[in-house]
């Protein structure tokens, strides 16, 4: 499996750049991850937060669903899911989706340089299933509406800016989207049984208004080479996109998505995968297969969004298993990160980094209630590795 150096690119539009440091290391392995010692050693017992975590590693709760915001006026929202941040200054922003049809839409907590929180605030409204979603090097932020012929949104982290429907990055059951600046493209999953992956290609980088959608054209192996076809009608009415284009790859349940130089991963939750795809190579292989854990129980089960640290390492959340974000390293071990607690009908959304690296923001979209209604979004601060 090839791990390269990955720059995080520099984001315009005002602000700082958004983890800078080496990540993946050149290297090849014959196999998908497999268990092991993590970095961060072995998990604590629970807190007060009910979160495992290793040692020098702290929780706070940031937001509950349905409650004040704590310094704020502002409510925040149900189910939450898929999230990012962004530079503000000395401090930053936490986007956040909310999983709600109808009304779902997206809210933000902006914290100064100390992490003390300073607002909250709603940055779209009006729309349907907010699952994932994806931030651009433009610093907007990609909302996606998991629901048939679903639209991404585009919003304003800071609110200032109304959000504006971008159709011609297709309409169907968007999940997540990650930007890549060297292609100048943004890759799209679709949370379908037979979904595709999809990227989309802008008439000018910068301006997600018109372009060209096209899907993945692949064998049914787990790895091999791949390629590009347009897709005829990004409507998708009335044809579906993922049934358009005669060979293209069907993966079970898209989930979350990340672009790291020259490389993108993406998750299936149907069948427990992580894939990645070399974008230089035009070739794809699996990083982790829970079915093809050679030893001991598979540590990462209902996989679902996925980030990753200046270190390299990818940070993949669980829809159920043990409730746990477990980290794949760039030398493909597998281990448990953190572990919530008393949760077990929830699902762990929106893994996102600080700009500094230091404080990593997620949410169990279902709380210890497990109702829409009772989300909770927690930020862990620790030694992460840079």
């Amino acid at each position: 499996m090839e791990r390269r150096t990955f720059l995080r690119a520099t984001a315009i539009g005002g602000t700082t750049a958004v983890l800078g440091g080496t990540l993946w290391r050149g290297a090849a392995y014959a196999a998908p991850a497999q268990p092991g010692t993590g970095p961060y050693g072995v998990l604590g017992s629970a807190d007060a937060n009910g979160i495992s975590l290793p040692s020098g590693f702290t929780s706070r709760v940031i937001a509950r669903s349905g409650q004040t915001v704590t310094g704020t006026s502002y409510t925040w929202h149900n189910a939450p899911d898929g999230g990012a941040c962004y530079a503000d200054g000395t401090g930053w922003i936490y986007v956040s989706n909310s999983e709600i049809n109808p009304s779902g839409g997206a809210s933000a907590v902006r914290f100064s340089s100390t992490g003390t929180i300073t607002s909250a605030y709603r940055v779209l409204s009006g729309t349907r299933q907010n699952c994932a979603g994806g931030r651009t090097p433009w610093n907007t932020w990609l909302s996606c509406e998991e629901v048939d012929r679903g639209y991404v949104y585009e919003t304003d982290p800071w609110g200032a800016q109304a959000a504006v429907s971008r159709a011609a990055m297709g309409r169907f059951k968007h999940e997540a989207a990650a930007a890549d600046p060297v292609r100048q493209v943004v890759y799209l999953t679709e949370d379908e049984t037979n979904g595709r992956f999809y990227r989309f290609v802008p008439t000018t980088w910068g301006d997600l208004s018109a372009g060209t959608l096209q899907v993945m054209v692949a064998g049914t192996a787990t790895s091999g080479s791949f390629s590009w076809t347009t897709v005829p009608d990004p409507d998708g009415s009335p044809t579906s996109t993922r049934t358009q284009v005669s060979g293209s790859k069907a993966f079970n349940g898209g989930e979350g998505c990340h672009y790291a130089n020259d490389t993108v991963w993406f998750t299936t939750k149907g069948d427990n995968r992580v894939w990645q795809l070399n974008l230089t190579a035009g070739t794809y292989e699996l990083a982790y297969d829970d079915s093809l854990v050679t030893s001991g129980t598979a540590p990462l089960t209902g996989v679902d969004n996925i980030t990753g640290s200046s270190s390299g390492d990818l940070f993949v959340a669980e829809d159920g298993g043990t409730m746990d974000i477990c980290v794949i390293t760039p030398d493909d071990v597998i281990a448990p990160f953190l572990r919530i607690s008393g949760q077990s009908s929830s699902e762990i959304t929106g893994p996102a980094f600080s700009p500094d690296g230091t404080r990593l923001y997620f949410s169990s979209q279902r709380g210890t209630s497990g109702s829409s209604s009772g989300g909770i979004t927690y930020e862990v601060t620790g030694p992460f590795r840079s």
